[in-house]
């Protein structure tokens, strides 16, 4: 039986009141103006089989604001990566072409 119909980790299964609305989980987070976000971009190579990406963290807002941003930095830098976690990881050693379209972009507080 699949569990797509099921609301993910949601303990109710039946209610009797018709006005019952149930409990939205979704938070909204208020996304920082560019010159309050306190982003660090740095380069690592652990568990990913001696690979380098650059990744940025320290992002504070919405997610799509995030997949926004993430897909920005991959166009500029001309390369692949994802967005997971709270961070935008970049394929390849991008950390002066990433510190520098965000500094361009209004990230004032970035950080290598």
């Amino acid at each position: 039986m699949s569990k797509k119909n099921k609301a993910a980790g949601s303990p109710l299964v039946y209610s009797t009141d018709p006005n019952y609305l149930p409990p939205s989980e979704e938070e909204t987070v208020e996304t920082l103006p560019p010159d309050q976000q306190p982003l660090r971009v740095i380069l690592e190579t652990k568990h990913r089989a001696g690979k380098t990406v650059t990744i940025v963290y320290g992002f504070i807002g919405s997610e799509d604001d995030m997949n926004a941003l993430g897909k920005l930095l991959k166009n500029h830098c001309g390369t692949g990566g994802s967005v997971k976690d709270g961070e935008i990881i970049i394929q390849g050693d991008h950390r002066q072409k990433a510190f520098q379209f965000l500094k361009q972009k209004g990230y004032s507080k970035a950080k290598l």
